[in-house]
């Protein structure tokens, strides 16, 4: 059996720049290795004829996040709700989950104030600019 080990969690964005300016600025993630990558070996790898990624990666003192702008770019998906079949998030720790929503910018979307599970957990969940939905807990 494979020795599986994480490497990162890669989010599909359309404008990089503004992703980066996002997560850098929001969640104080700071840019670890930017790079582009193309040619047939990655056309491939991918499934998408001609493509070209456009990457950079995160880092969150316990993860690596991989954000890529693609060209050509896919079709923009509705945004899903956490329930949703196929959904998915990022889940990221945070000391005082209050402090940070009273900073949060009020342009970025929460689905609700942070709350408090009946596992005494306290969550919340926001979108970036693509509509990603990103979770915020506390434990």
């Amino acid at each position: 059996m494979a020795n599986l080990r994480t490497h990162h969690i890669g989010l599909t964005v359309t404008e990089l720049d503004r992703a980066v300016e996002f997560y850098c600025n929001v969640l104080d993630l700071t840019v670890l290795d930017q790079f582009t990558v193309s040619g047939t070996s990655f056309s491939t790898a991918v499934d998408v004829e001609g493509a070209t990624g456009r990457f950079v990666h995160l880092g969150t003192g316990g993860a690596r996040i991989e954000l890529i702008e693609y060209e050509p770019a896919g079709e923009k998906r509705t945004e899903s709700t956490i329930n949703e079949p196929g959904a998915k998030h990022l889940g990221l720790e945070v000391d005082d989950i209050d402090t940070f929503f009273e900073t949060l910018p009020r342009d970025v979307e929460t689905l609700s104030k942070p709350q408090t599970t009946e596992s005494g957990s306290r969550i919340l969940f926001f979108r970036d600019p693509d509509g990603n939905l990103i979770e915020l807990i506390e434990t």
